[in-house]
């Protein structure tokens, strides 16, 4: 059987799962939830013997040490996975909720009503908690769910789907609601993105090859994540030594994620004291700073290129650059921004104000760390990526942002 020819096997699999899904109750939806997350911890040793392989294959090909970590799973983390599953049911049902109705001037009552989207497919790189975030939210959604993993990540994957696969039939669910596309290569990604009639969306979450080459390839409508250029701006009005702390929070508590800060701007009125002590902080911390002539003139930063301002790092590193003043700020990030996150710290209101109205990114952090852009911190559950795209969904996509709607129109004998 060719790729094509399997890919598309289980999408019209998937596609029957799906009209079970989008009539099946909350309570039944839920109790899956709760059985996938139990499962998950019950089938702790596999899983984690199986991420242990994807872990020794990847340090043994040398794969950078962030991409080692968003790949590795310990007890905590898969615990996280399966607390993540029951935040999700513990969130109301979005399905068949009305957005907006009324009764006409002709007597025809009007709803819009949310409804699943049917098939939705999630191509991803390294990170197996994506495996169990994206069925989550897709079933409790109402929506089939078709994971295509990297290569590096097959055994966890395939663990994971295996156990949650598992627990659906005891709750009145079809196992093909959630399922592994077949195959290593990129000849099984590009089927998925030519499977139309048979998926209904398709969502990339990793690098920006990724996401381009399944934004420019598919024929599947596709909602685009982003990467994250996140800027955090200390302006003049700030308290430093609460920027201090967001600073270090933002750039070092966990690198490997894409609402890290990668890129530090400082207002000029604040450079001569601010910048020996944020500069030694992250020096301390391990981060490596790609600086403009003002921080290049401490010991051990790195002079920043154009190629620094709009890097992604994902690493202990962050571009940095002293501004004129609030607008400074906003146009440095125009220009080098993926509109993922960026922060500002300031107490000056009209300040405030302004920033927050001129920055164009799916979210705006105001004296707050620009590690809270995550379905979780904000209280949706898990999420199923981050949305920089304008149509649809933008910034953490959660359950609502995994239905579309329909509408219902109730007459009595109406004819036109």
């Amino acid at each position: 059987m060719s790729s094509e020819e399997a890919v598309r096997e289980v999408a019209g699999r998937a596609r029957a799962a799906s009209h079970e899904l989008a009539t099946a109750t909350r309570a039944t939806k839920d109790a899956a939830l709760r059985a996938m997350a139990d499962a998950l911890l019950a089938s702790a040793p596999a899983i984690l013997a199986a991420n242990a392989e994807d872990v020794a294959r990847a340090e043994a090909s040398g794969t950078a040490a962030n991409v080692v970590d968003r790949l590795r799973l310990d007890e905590d983390r898969l615990a996280a996975m399966a607390q993540g599953l029951r935040d999700v049911a513990g969130l109301p049902d979005p399905v068949g909720e009305v957005l907006r109705g009324s009764t006409l001037a002709n007597g025809l009552e009007l709803r819009q009503v949310r409804v699943p989207f049917g098939v939705v497919g999630v191509i991803y790189e390294a990170r197996p908690n994506v495996t169990a975030d994206a069925a989550g939210i897709c079933l409790k959604a109402g929506n089939a769910v078709l994971l295509r993993g990297s290569s590096s990540a097959r055994s966890s994957n395939a663990a994971v789907v295996t156990t949650m696969r598992g627990a659906l039939p005891g709750c009145g669910l079809p196992e093909d609601a959630v399922q592994l596309v077949p195959g290593d290569t990129h000849d099984s990604v590009k089927a998925l993105m030519r499977a139309r009639g048979l998926v209904d969306v398709l969502i990339p979450r990793g690098g920006a090859g990724l996401i381009r080459s399944v934004v420019e390839e598919s024929t599947v409508p596709v909602i685009e994540t982003g990467v994250g250029n996140c800027h955090v701006y200390v302006d003049a009005s700030a308290d430093l030594d609460q920027a201090l702390a967001i600073v270090l929070n933002a750039k070092t508590q966990r690198t490997s994620v894409c609402n890290a800060a990668e890129s530090l701007l400082v207002h000029a009125d604040v450079a001569d004291e601010f910048l020996p002590v944020v500069v030694e902080a992250l020096q301390a911390a391990g981060v490596t700073i790609h600086g403009d002539p003002a921080f290049a003139e401490y010991d051990d930063v790195v002079p920043a290129t154009d190629e620094d301002h709009a890097a992604e790092y994902l690493a202990l590193e962050i571009s940095a650059a002293v501004v004129a003043d609030v607008e400074g700020a906003i146009e440095h990030i125009r220009r080098w921004s993926s509109g993922h996150t960026e922060a500002i710290l300031a107490r000056d209101q009209a300040t405030i104000r302004r920033f927050v109205a001129a920055v164009d990114s799916a979210a705006v952090m105001v004296n707050a760390s620009t590690r809270f852009t995550d379905g979780g911190e904000l209280g949706f559950g898990a999420e199923i990526g981050i949305s920089t795209q304008k149509l649809h969904a933008r910034g953490p996509m959660g359950l609502p942002e995994m239905t579309s709607s329909k509408y219902v129109v109730v007459g009595d004998g109406h004819v036109r």
